[in-house]
This record gives structure tokens, C-alpha cells and sequence, in this order.
């Protein structure tokens, strides 16, 4: 089963640096990919930021406000349609303490972020057993704990 980072999501949805890669792996993709509410949360916040670095002209592409919110609602409207992505229920109670020991085990030699710990931690709650994600710390970690990595 595979498990991919918020940047699979979003890299697509408004033209961002592995927006073809990510399309790649999507459609090559032939099980529903699980959509957690780290998934959501850090999707409306990338949409935001790229409306922010487009007001601060550091965007090539032109997200506007108007186009993150449609966007938006069309990733969801396919995490509810169930057919690409699946809600998968993880409560933060439920990967604390693989949370707390993967931290104990790496961040002091490696550095890990937070995010990257709960998307790994998320990933091996699931019984997943490949990664995919464009961000490099995740993927030294998932690889670290044992999962393929794209």
C-alpha cells in the first residue's frame, strides 16, 4: 500500500516544480491513495502560500485566491468521490507514541521536522509499504524505517 506526502497532492493542482512527476506517479497509481487530516490541513495551506508568493511575485504561475479555492474544492470533491484518494481516519492519539519513539531514534542525529515524522509515522500506522514524497528528509526517513521510497 502506498503512502504520499501532501506534495503528490498539491504539486499537480497548480503547476508547482515536480508537478509532472507527481502526475506520473498519480497515474500510474492503481489503488485509492490515503487522505489524511494532515493531508487536508497542509493542501489549504500550500494553496495559500501559493496565493501568497504570487501577491509577492515569486510565483510564475498566477494562483489567485479564486483559483486556490476552486482547486480546493476539487481535491476534495475527489477525496470524498473516493476513487483516486480515501479518507483514512488517523487521530493524533493513535501515532503518538511511534511518533515519540521515531523522534527518540532519529531527529537528534538526523534533524527530522515534525511533519515529516507524522507523515511517517502516519504511513506505517496504515500498514503502508511505500512512500512517495519530493521532500527529501521524508524520504531518508521512510527509508530509514524500512518503506520503499519512489
Amino acid at each position: 500500500m502506498i503512502y504520499a506526502d501532501t506534495n503528490i497532492f498539491t504539486n499537480p493542482l497548480v503547476d508547482m516544480s515536480h508537478r509532472f512527476e507527481a502526475e506520473g506517479l498519480l497515474a500510474e497509481c492503481t489503488e485509492s491513495l490515503p487522505v489524511t487530516w494532515l493531508h487536508r490541513a497542509e493542501v489549504v495551506n500550500a494553496l495559500q502560500q501559493c496565493v501568497f508568493l504570487a501577491r509577492q511575485g515569486m510565483r510564475q504561475m498566477r494562483v489567485t485566491p479564486e483559483l486556490a479555492a476552486v482547486v480546493e474544492a476539487q481535491f476534495f470533491e475527489d477525496v470524498e468521490a473516493g476513487i483516486r484518494y480515501r479518507h483514512a481516519a488517523i487521530f493524533p492519539e493513535s501515532v503518538e507514541a511511534l511518533f515519540q519513539t521515531l523522534s527518540l531514534r532519529h531527529t537528534a542525529n538526523e534533524g527530522f521536522r515534525t511533519y515529516d515524522l507524522l507523515h511517517v509515522c502516519s504511513a506505517l500506522f496504515l500498514g503502508c509499504n511505500t512512500f512517495w514524497s519530493f521532500d527529501t528528509e521524508a524520504r531518508k526517513l521512510a527509508k530509514l524505517e524500512g518503506l520503499l521510497v519512489n
